[in-house]
């Protein structure tokens, strides 16, 4: 049935003024807060029934038991039947890939260089994203985000929480790694794609091997100063940063063979390394675990076809997990509408096929935090972490659940039931 034009007119009315409502703003004052939950998962340790989150100062003041916990009069105090940390989307293109799915709102990826290590993900990060609004509904409140995979080195991530109306409000980390791609999915695509670089396996891994050794001689050279000092160089200070041990690669691979490249390319340089997507990596456990490199899974429900992730896997959360192998579940990067999955989803995935419930939040606060080196500000419910909490009105891993009210420093950002 073709939709009438005043049905077309309106709905195109509201969509525009919901891209254009205001994020919440980091600037407001929190007021004392009080989260009651049937349960809270405080992530450091066994649930609590019947228990209390009391936020003061846009922090964690207080956790426990509601016996023991004090509410003060003159707080606010919400109620859920679970009550969780904020929830973490450990690896996105979101705010910079938009749900119009338009060029003005697509600059996740830049494809005409295969290396451009430069490209730094808060200087496209758009806040007022209708993605970001539309993820934090369902309780996430921090996004690890940036350049997608695509390209050899497509640039920066970053790590933002899912409010503010400016970058510099929303942003936890303007950088956290360096985005890097191995595999069928570091070549070129397009017209004349066969007549540039990488070609094949070998060459990508070849390219970037040759940047980080010239970024080992800039560093050399810049470092022992003399008459003639190299000028500063943005793309030798990217990889400078991964030599020095500030900035991890986040490497996307899926074939074993891949995650073989990348664990080697990690032993030669002596550099951190963190596992992106590792449809594969169930075949690669036991090197994993002795290299002690993490890995952000790719989502649960990602589609296998042909191709790099035929071989993917619901089980392959599991199986890190028995290993003692670190991991965290992402929404990733879908190349088509509507641009993103919900992490929460994901887990929830997982949970149905070897997780189980802690362990499947943990993939979505606590490990993901710590992955992300930033267990200091989030994924717990613990005295002196920032106060981002997510309620739901059941179990938040079962699909007839509604989130129900998101928090972030305090401030309750969402009480829309989704």
């Amino acid at each position: 049935m073709t939709r009438s034009r005043p049905r077309a007119l309106l709905g195109l009315t509201l969509l525009l003024a919901a891209a254009c409502r205001p994020a919440a703003s980091a600037a407001e004052p929190a007021s004392p807060l009080a989260i009651r939950g049937g349960v809270v998962h405080t992530m450091t340790g066994p649930a609590i029934t019947d228990g209390v989150v009391l936020i003061e100062n846009g922090t964690i003041a207080a956790v426990g038991p509601a016996t023991d916990v004090r509410i003060p009069p003159e707080a606010r105090v919400l109620q859920g039947a679970v009550v969780t940390p904020g929830l973490i989307d450990a690896h996105t293109a979101v705010g910079l890939t938009g749900w119009l799915n338009q060029p003005q709102d697509q600059d996740q990826l830049d494809p005409t260089e295969p290396i451009q290590p430069e490209l730094r993900a808060i200087d496209s990060y758009n806040p007022r994203e209708r993605l970001v609004e539309w993820l934090r509904g369902f309780g996430i409140t921090t996004l690890h985000t940036g350049h997608a995979p695509g390209a050899l080195v497509s640039g920066q991530t970053m790590i933002v929480k899912t409010t503010g109306d400016s970058v510099e409000a929303a942003v936890l980390r303007p950088t956290a790694m360096v985005a890097v791609t191995l595999g069928d999915d570091a070549r070129p695509a397009g017209p004349d794609a066969d007549k540039k670089s990488p070609g094949t396996r070998s060459k990508a891994v070849a390219m970037l091997r040759g940047e980080l050794v010239k970024a080992g001689e800039y560093v050399r050279r810049r470092s022992a100063g003399g008459d003639d000092p190299p000028d500063r160089d943005l793309r030798r200070d990217g990889f400078a940063d991964v030599l020095a041990g500030k900035l991890p690669l986040l490497v996307t691979v899926n074939r074993a063979t891949d995650i073989d490249a990348a664990l080697r390319i990690a032993a030669e340089f002596n550099i951190r390394i963190v596992i992106d997507s590792g449809a594969e990596a169930y075949l690669c456990l036991d090197r994993l675990k002795a290299a002690g490199v993490p890995v952000i899974l790719h989502p649960s429900m990602r589609r296998a076809g042909m191709g790099e992730t035929e071989n993917l896997s619901f089980e392959t959360a599991a199986k890190l997990r028995a290993a003692g192998i670190p991991f965290a579940l992402q929404s990733g990067y879908e190349g088509y509408v509507p641009k993103t999955r919900v992490a929460l989803f994901e887990a929830a995935i997982a949970a149905a096929n070897g997780l189980t419930t802690e362990q499947a939040l943990a993939a979505i606060t606590s490990d993901a935090a710590m992955i992300l080196g930033i267990a200091d500000r989030v994924g717990a419910l613990r005295p002196g972490l920032d106060g981002d909490v997510a309620i739901f009105d059941g179990d938040p891993l079962e699909y007839t659940t509604h989130c129900t009210g998101v928090v972030i420093d305090g401030r309750v950002v969402s009480d829309d039931k989704r």
